[in-house]
């Protein structure tokens, strides 16, 4: 039986509350208080997993601090937080733990982690950008959209997964644009896929002006707030947002049925999974970060895998093989935490396309 382990944190002060009752009278700020000073919570011990040629084990090991704290408090004192439950993964026995959500992104992206720790560590950002380009190009299908020909944006491509997503988008594509707040960055991985593919690309620190040119726009951006509003985006965009939290308003789907926003990095997983806890999916689904460790454990692979902030394409092909042989898939589209269904995916084309023809005899 291959053991593995997945950190996790609640996304915000309510999110702790949902799992401690006692505590939903609390004030966030009072909440946020108490979290820095609690230890790391065993959440649940995850059984079923199965694959046709292994099984596994593991469980969810919670760092209590929101993302907000994540991103505010003393960059030491939260990875040493985190390493605190990377600790208590290997006394459960796990041979491999993944970092989840903001746990992937402080500090170094797990490299100090890892080299604090007794067992492999990863961040889970290969197998996510994979499942998140997978989910694009199926998108723009039903959409009935040339993905080659398309205005594609990367929103947040001077992070690991935003600057993985550039690169191998530059080779199926002919208009790339990517946006973050730094752009001397985002010149240099301009600079590094012009040497690579010949794609001369653009880059903006305009995140506004770019969303509301876009065709196709794949938000990975480590923003604590929503950054996409309805006003912001074409008739007919679609939206594939990887970041937790989401970097999408939930205002989008309240008023615009003429867009396509869905989930990146929702997956199948093999077996009869229970993970003892519900983060808001339909079972036996989970996230591609959460998969690519359980991937790793099936393979046997108990190496540091994804760390750092610098994926390569060979690492993103073979997690993407390795999933496939061991029975892990896209898990459809879905859109604010439910399944889209190919009639409601017509009927956003149809809104989009009397969108676009009102637009049209309005400035005509």
């Amino acid at each position: 039986m291959e053991k593995f382990a997945f950190i996790l944190h609640p996304l915000t002060a309510k999110d702790f509350a949902r799992k401690f009752p006692i505590a939903q009278k609390c004030s966030d700020g009072f909440l946020e208080g108490i979290m820095k000073y609690i230890p790391p919570i065993k959440v649940s011990h995850i059984t079923g997993l199965e694959s046709p040629q292994a099984k596994g084990e593991g469980w969810f090991v919670a760092c209590p601090l929101t993302s907000k704290q994540m991103m505010e408090l003393p960059e030491p004192y939260v990875v040493n937080k985190i390493i605190k439950a990377g600790k208590m993964a290997e006394k459960l026995g796990a041979k491999i733990v993944g970092l989840g959500a903001f746990t992937s992104i402080v500090g170094d992206a797990g490299i100090t982690i890892a080299k604090n720790l007794n067992i492999a560590v990863t961040t889970g950002n290969s197998y996510t950008v994979a499942t998140a380009l997978e989910g694009t190009r199926e998108a723009a299908k039903v959409m009935g959209m040339d993905l080659e020909r398309a205005n594609v944006l990367v929103l947040g491509a001077t992070g690991s997964i935003g600057a993985a997503c550039a690169q191998i988008l530059s080779q199926e594509v002919r208009y790339l644009t990517l946006a973050a707040r730094n752009e001397v960055k985002l010149e240099k991985i301009a600079e590094q896929i012009l040497r690579l593919t010949g794609l001369a690309v653009r880059v903006t620190a305009n995140t506004k002006a770019a969303i509301k040119a876009a065709d196709i726009i794949i938000a990975v951006t480590s923003a604590v707030d929503s950054i996409i509003e309805p006003e912001d985006l074409k008739p007919g965009a679609i939206v594939c947002d990887v970041s937790r939290p989401r970097n999408v308003s939930r205002r989008v789907a309240e008023m615009r049925n003429d867009v396509l926003v869905i989930e990146g990095g929702v997956v199948e997983v093999p077996g009869d999974i229970n993970f003892g806890l519900n983060f808001g999916f339909p079972e036996g689904t989970a996230y591609a970060c959460m998969a690519e460790t359980m991937i790793l454990a099936l393979e046997q692979r108990y190496e540091n895998f994804t760390l750092g902030r610098n994926l390569t394409v060979k690492q993103i092909d073979l997690i993407a093989q390795l999933a496939k042989k061991h029975g892990f898939k896209l898990s459809g589209l879905r859109s604010f935490e439910r399944a889209l269904t190919y009639d409601e995916i017509n009927a956003i084309k149809k809104n989009a396309a009397a969108a676009t023809e009102s637009q049209r005899r309005s400035i005509s």
